[in-house]
């Protein structure tokens, strides 16, 4: 594990990264069990083994702001970003209890500021901050570009028949056909959850997602009794689609899904998402569906009745990773033609 970056506000001091062994990193990252599930350190030793750092602000020895960041490439060419299977990263900021919106956003406004300052030097950065991070304006004034994607979230699980109430016609129909066929099961087969997850990339003409990081990330969430795996199975014991669900103390996110392409017209899909609404509602208020800019995943998500909650992707580049990341898109657009 990388070594903690760490301010303190009174006076400020930053140190810089330093490699050091995994275990002393990560027990130097404390983190509240209030912090979203993507601040873990737990959750980040699962996804980016020794790889990743984390900024961060304190005062009077109490840390009131994050910025963990994975780390890639060689020192000559470092890439500071987000470790796979993590849809949001970005800075978290403890919240102030009681404050006028105008102190609570300019304490923001210089906590983001500390926190990009404290970055070590890196030839490119790129992160997706979650969607309760409205604003990025200290990164933009500090040359980063902010680009805006969208996801939706369902923030009021309180009413089940509210829920269904909202959801699309057609996606009613699906769910109710796909219940005459299909049983839903919650299942632990992370090998036949793989096999099922890994046809869509295929059928994209994508590689297939790494197993071992996966099955890492899953002893994590699961020793936490933090995931949902489901399973849609017929009477002939064939997987249908499957959905993977992760959850902190506050939201609910569909990380992974997927489904046989063979079988795509049961209507396995919106029965598992569904059920996966269904589940979590039992134990968080809000259920994030990860987003997509994807145009049929987009419709597919806003069918469920959630709303659009903007978020941003921030990033800036040196002029040689902007030209090397120019000749990669070049030779991946060549290689889809080919």
């Amino acid at each position: 594990m990388i070594g903690t970056a760490m301010i303190d506000c009174h006076p400020p001091t930053v140190k810089r990264s330093q490699l050091v062994p995994p275990d002393a990193a990560s027990d130097s990252i404390a983190a509240s069990p209030e912090d979203p599930i993507f601040h873990q350190p737990w959750w980040l030793d699962a996804v980016s083994p020794g790889r990743w750092d984390a900024v961060t602000v304190e005062r009077g020895g109490r840390v009131v702001a994050r910025l963990p960041f994975t780390v890639r490439g060689p020192r000559s060419f470092r890439v500071l970003t987000q470790p796979p299977l993590t849809p949001f990263l970005g800075p978290w900021i403890a919240p102030e209890a009681g404050a006028k919106y105008a102190r609570a956003l300019s304490d923001q406004m210089e906590l983001q500021a500390r926190l990009e300052a404290g970055l070590p030097p890196a030839a490119a950065f790129h992160q997706s901050f979650a969607s309760t991070t409205a604003s990025a304006l200290p990164f933009i004034w500090a040359g980063y570009r902010a680009e805006l994607r969208y996801t939706y979230r369902l923030e009021d699980l309180s009413s089940e028949a509210a829920l269904w109430d909202g959801l699309a016609g057609n996606i009613r129909r699906e769910i109710r056909k796909a219940r005459r066929r299909l049983r839903v099961c919650e299942g632990e087969d992370l090998d036949r959850f793989h096999a099922v997850w890994a046809k869509t990339f295929q059928r994209q003409g994508k590689a297939a997602p790494d197993r071992n990081g996966l099955a890492r990330l899953d002893a994590a969430c699961g020793q936490r009794g933090a995931r949902t795996m489901l399973f849609a199975y017929d009477d002939a014991d064939r997987v249908h689609a499957v959905a993977y669900v992760v959850r902190d103390r506050c939201t609910a996110y569909y990380l992974m899904g997927g489904g046989d392409p063979q079988l795509r017209t049961s209507g396995a899909s919106s029965l598992l998402l569904w059920e996966a609404i269904r589940r979590t509602r039992q134990v968080v208020p809000v259920f994030d569906f990860e987003g997509s800019m994807l145009a049929p995943v987009e419709r597919f998500f806003r069918a469920f009745g959630g709303r659009q909650a903007p978020y941003l992707r921030v990033s800036r580049a040196n002029r040689a990773a902007v030209a090397a990341l120019a000749v990669r898109a070049g030779a991946q657009r060549l290689l889809r033609r080919h």
